[in-house]
């Protein structure tokens, strides 16, 4: 069996700083660190906890973004809230294997429980871990036949492998392997039905193969299947992002799930969830196939959808988010399937599955940023400020990126002999720009990467310039979308937050715009790139806030007053180009992730000449 090209560094080893520390601390001042005292689901009555409430994957969830919460920020009361979670699970087992709570059957929840297990281990060398899983895994080969998967665990039985192969790179039994290719045979191909037989508009009905979480959660499967049985899971695994993009993208380089998959049109909404599990998906393929793809959409994903879907002191949420969102209120929508309430902001809009699941979004990207390979050389998977320990090499990353274009990144120690340092080159940046110790390095990629191999030693500095043109990105109907670096554009309407009366938590909203959203955008068609002045500070606490965001954009655009709302949503825009006799404006664009109202989708507006006054 081939091992993945990159190996994940040990939780903890990877310090956040700068902004991405200050989001990290908001999740732990928030949702995370008060979650057991307003949610009763995770509260002392949990069944993960001995007691006779919530029983299913809840506990589990809020458990998979509170362990590496605790451990990337290093934070002794977050540990200790969580080891009493995970001394209760180990206490569980019984001496047949199996453990969790009594009243709860389903192989999924203990798929998410072993995914904390596996953190906790590499987090603290917790020797019970290995013996633990071992005693599982062989339960579950012996009862398999008689308590086969079944619903949720047959659409996700990627995430039992993945459990499976982290036993067997630590504790080698040909047996693990065996068990493994019997739960793919009961898993759903995610990659044939991705890539070959997808759902190409909103689907109509339920099913596990278009519920817009499990196909997160399944994206990794074809690099999974490909180390079992040999099969070409790259070639797939594009076919099937490709797929995703073009019947179901949005601009923020997620897909559509509303809560079934939904369609390309910016009115359509995406479960938090999904965007956390595509995340880690991502995650995982970037490890795998060390090739700078999977880091550009994860940077895309995480510095867009998740930051936008929660408030920006992560004290609410949303459960789903639509790209273009000019009202986040309790109103009937054209979702595939959901209640009135899924993209207010609050403490459990809609299901609780996003109230327990979110807190795996930062923690875990934070955790991710740097991968090492055989040698102990370090790559980096996603961009933003930390440091790492890797077993060979330090570094710091100083950075304010993604809200600035260069990266300067500082040995701080290094063992003797030759490595690589591997800088992913995004794929958007044309003409990206590398310094070691002051000399100029060759910036040309191979596989999204340029390695640099040297023998390293403390105090060797490296700066990365990614230079930012504000892109031009082609959406349906002739829409377009504006980019700047992994950063997706956003026209903020302005934002009144209503408080909703009678709301557990820390406060259910209702958001309301201040001004018109209803703007077409003075684009040519043919055009690739827009030269606009681009404004920068540095990002202040928290980072995703309207009012302080850290990036701006000024240009012009023009009213379209036929393009209204439609089922309480912004319509999608009309076809363009758009006429309108209206005044052009100076308009101002934001990181999408600082705007929880906004328009991101823009209709082009017809070339009209205009002899008048521009009005601010």
């Amino acid at each position: 069996m081939d091992a993945p090209k990159l190996k994940d560094i040990p939780l903890g080893r990877i310090a956040p700083q700068g902004w991405l520390r200050e989001q990290l601390l908001a999740q732990a001042r928030g949702l995370t660190g008060r979650l057991e005292e307003v949610w009763p689901d995770v509260g002392p009555n949990s069944a993960w906890l001995g007691g006779t409430g919530e029983a299913w994957e809840r506990g589990p969830y809020y458990l998979d973004g509170l362990v590496p919460l605790a451990h990337v920020l290093d934070d002794d009361a977050l540990k200790g809230r969580a080891r009493k979670w995970i001394e209760w699970m180990l206490a569980s087992q019984r001496a047949d294997g199996w453990f969790g709570p009594a009243t709860n059957d389903d192989w999924w929840t203990r798929m998410v429980a072993l995914k904390v297990l596996m953190q906790h281990a590499d987090a603290t060398g917790d020797a019970r871990i290995v013996p633990f899983m071992q005693r599982y895994f062989a339960y579950q080969k012996r009862t398999l036949g008689t308590h086969p998967f079944r619903r949720w665990a047959v659409a996700r039985g990627q995430e039992n492998i993945l459990a499976i192969l982290w036993l067997h790179e630590r504790a080698p039994d040909p047996e693990l392997l065996s068990l493994a290719r019997a739960i793919l045979a009961m898993t759903v191909d995610w990659g044939g039905y991705l890539a070959d037989r997808i759902v190409q508009g909103p689907a109509s009905r339920f099913s596990h193969l278009t519920h817009v979480v499990n196909v997160a959660m399944g994206v990794k499967l074809p690099a999974l299947r490909a180390l079992l049985d040999g099969s070409d899971g790259l070639a797939i695994l594009r076919r099937a992002l490709a797929n995703l993009d073009r019947f179901h993208g949005q601009a923020t380089g997620m897909f559509s799930g509303d809560e079934w998959l939904a369609g390309n049109t910016p009115d359509r909404g995406v479960e938090l969830c999904a965007v956390v599990e595509m995340m880690f998906s991502l995650e995982v393929l970037g490890r795998h196939y060390a090739l700078g793809e999977f880091g550009d959409r994860l940077e895309s994903v995480a510095y867009n959808a998740l930051a936008a879907t929660m408030t920006a002191d992560v004290t609410a949420h949303q459960y789903h988010q639509q790209p273009n969102q000019v009202l986040a209120t309790i109103a009937r929508r054209n979702w595939t399937y959901s209640s009135e309430a899924p993209n207010i902001f609050g403490l459990e809009p809609h299901f609780g599955c996003c109230t327990a699941n979110l807190h795996q979004g930062w923690p875990k990207l934070a955790a991710s940023l740097w991968a090492e390979d055989d040698e102990g050389g370090l790559a980096a998977i996603a961009y933003a400020p930390c440091t790492v320990a890797g077993a060979a090499l330090r570094i710091v990353v100083d950075t304010h990126y993604p809200f600035e274009e260069e990266l300067r990144i500082r040995v701080v120690a290094a063992e003797p002999g030759m490595r690589a340092i591997a800088l992913r080159m995004p794929a958007w940046c044309a003409d990206p720009r590398i310094m070691v110790n002051d000399e100029v390095h060759a910036a040309t990629p191979q596989d999204g990467y340029v390695r640099l191999r040297r023998e390293w030693v403390a105090g060797d500095r490296i700066v990365l310039r990614l230079p930012m043109a504000v892109r031009v990105v082609k959406r349906p109907a002739g829409a377009v979308s504006l980019a700047l670096g992994p950063l997706t554009l956003a026209h903020s309407p302005g934002e009144i937050w209503q408080p909703i009366p009678d709301t557990p938590g820390l406060g259910d909203w209702q958001v309301y715009p201040r001004g018109s959203w209803n703007f077409g955008l003075e684009v040519e068609a043919a055009q690739t790139e827009l030269d606009v002045p681009v404004e920068r500070t540095v990002p202040a606490a928290p980072p995703f806030s309207l009012k302080n965001a850290p990036v701006r954009v000024r240009l012009r655009g023009r009213f379209i007053p036929q393009w209204t709302l439609a089922d309480n949503s912004a319509a999608p825009p009309p076809p363009s180009p758009v006429t309108t006799n209206q005044t052009p404006r100076p308009m101002t664009l934001v990181p999408y992730g600082c705007a929880r109202l906004r328009v991101c989708e823009f209709p082009r507006l017809d070339p009209q000449p205009f002899d008048g006054e521009v009005f601010d």
